[in-house]
Parts: structure tokens; sequence; C-alpha cells
């Protein structure tokens, strides 16, 4: 009797794998990712078909990007310097930043979302940060910092207020309901807290962090082409634009681009992960 239950569960999962339902949707993730291949190589040919178009030596071809980022991968740029090094140095400028943003950004906004006396008493001093764009701190930066902490400063401009938003608004998506109920049974604040606002409000931090991550790549970038140091992706596309060799510079733009979308979907599995009924519903 009790052998059957194991063989009885895995012809349930076999028949779930087999179903339908199941069909479609390895159907529909085989289906997306031909797409996106047929959308990237279409990209590529009217890349290629613009080169031979317009025959400048300032739109370089598919061709010309892939011998320039063998080269850095092989040799190095003009300074002696990896590729990976330059890789490495903005993508931890990037994990520093972007983590001092989530670390500050999710707790302020829970606490003035779910004390809005607070957030309604200190309002005129937040919100004109708000609307100052990262790049206009880094004259101050490169005065009153160094190193990573400049890097970090500058990054937490750019990511902390859509986190830090996210996390403002969500809170009021919080039915209020599930907080009397929870008071009812002799919940304290730490159970409302942590099982009711958070779950409720996790969904709009993903979002905001995924906004807070497209601006600190936009940052960091717009920081190294003005900071001293001379590593990063940013720096390397400086020096080569000062020498005209267009083919680096769209190399460590692509290479930006590639890490932001692996790190987008990083957030995006995470997200699913957590939230799968989220993308279950359908029309």
């Amino acid at each position: 009797m009790n052998n059957a239950f194991p063989n009885d569960a895995a012809a349930y999962a076999g028949e779930r794998a087999s179903s339908p339902a199941a069909r479609r949707s390895h159907w529909s993730h085989a289906y997306i990712v031909g797409i996106n291949i047929v959308s990237l190589a279409c990209a590529l040919g009217v890349w290629q078909t613009l080169t031979l178009a317009l025959q400048s030596p300032y739109f370089p071809s598919p061709a010309q990007i892939l011998t320039a980022f063998l080269q850095l991968a092989k040799n190095g740029d003009i300074l002696g310097n990896s590729l990976m090094t330059h890789v490495w140095a903005s993508l931890y400028r990037i994990l520093v930043g972007f983590g001092v943003s989530v670390v500050l950004g999710v707790p302020l906004g829970l606490l003035m979302g779910l004390y809005k006396n607070v957030y309604a008493s200190m309002r005129s001093v937040i919100e004109p940060f708000r609307f100052i764009p990262p790049i206009a701190w880094i004259p101050l930066a490169i005065i009153f910092f160094s190193g990573i902490t400049r890097y970090a400063f500058l990054i937490v401009i750019g990511a902390f207020f859509p986190i830090f938003t996210a996390a403002l608004v969500g809170v009021s998506r919080v039915e209020p309901i599930h907080r009397k109920v929870a008071l009812v049974h002799g919940a304290g604040k730490l159970y409302i807290l942590t099982r009711i606002v958070i779950p409720t409000v996790l969904p709009d931090i993903l979002g905001g962090m995924r906004v807070g991550l497209g601006a600190a790549w936009l940052t960091i970038v717009a920081a190294e082409l003005t900071g001293g140091e001379p590593i990063g992706l940013g720096r390397m596309m400086i020096n080569y634009s000062e020498l005209l060799r267009i083919p680096e510079v769209v190399v460590g733009m692509i290479i930006i681009g590639l890490l932001g979308l692996a790190m987008n979907e990083v957030l995006l599995l995470i997200e699913k992960y957590l939230f799968r009924w989220r993308w279950q519903v359908t029309l």
C-alpha cells in the first residue's frame, strides 16, 4: 500500500508534464526564444546593410565590432588593462552602490509609507533631491570623495529614489482588512510587518529595483567618463573615443547592455519564483 504513493506521485508528475498545458508552455518558451533569435538576426542584418550603404569609418560593421572585442579580450586596451579588469571594476561599483541603495531605500520607504506623517513632514526635503539628476552631483563627488566611495555615492543618488518610491507607494496597496484581522487575532507589529506588509509590497519593491538598476548603470558610466581612475567600461570607452576608435567604444556599450540585461533577468527570475501566480494570469 505504501509503495503505491510514490508510483502515483510519479505517474501524476508524468501526466502533468505531458498535459496539453505543459506542452503549450514548452512550445511557448521555444517560440519566444526562436522569435528573439530571428529579431537579433534581423537587427544585425539591418546594421550590416546600413554599414555597406553608408561606407563611413564612424559606423562600424558587426564584423568590426566582433574583431575589436576579440582584440580587447586577448590583448587588453591601449593602457595594458585587460577587458575583464574594466568589466569587473564597473560591475563591482554597481553591486556596491546598488546594494547600499536597496539597504537604505527599502526600510526608509516602508517606514514613511507606514507612518505617513513622517513622510509628510519631510516631503519638502526629500522630493527636491529626487529631481536632481545624478550627473549633476559628479563635480561634488569628485571634490569630496575618491575611489569606490565616489562611485557608490553617485550610484546611490541614482538608484535610491526608484527603490524608495516603490516601497513608499507599495505600502498603500496593503488591504486594511488584512491588518485588522491580524490585530483581532492578537498579532503584533512585527508579525504584521513581516507577514502582511512586506509580502504585499515586495512586488513593487522588485519593480523599483529594476528601475533603479537602470539608473545605476546610467550613473556609473557617466561617473567613469569624468572620473580620474583608469579602469572601468566608461573610462575605456572615453579613452578609445579620443582616438576615434569607434568599434572599441561600441564594444563597451554592448558589454554594458549585456551586463544590465543579465542583472535584470536575475531580478525577473527572483520575481517569477516568489510570485508565480502573477505570471499565470492570462486572457
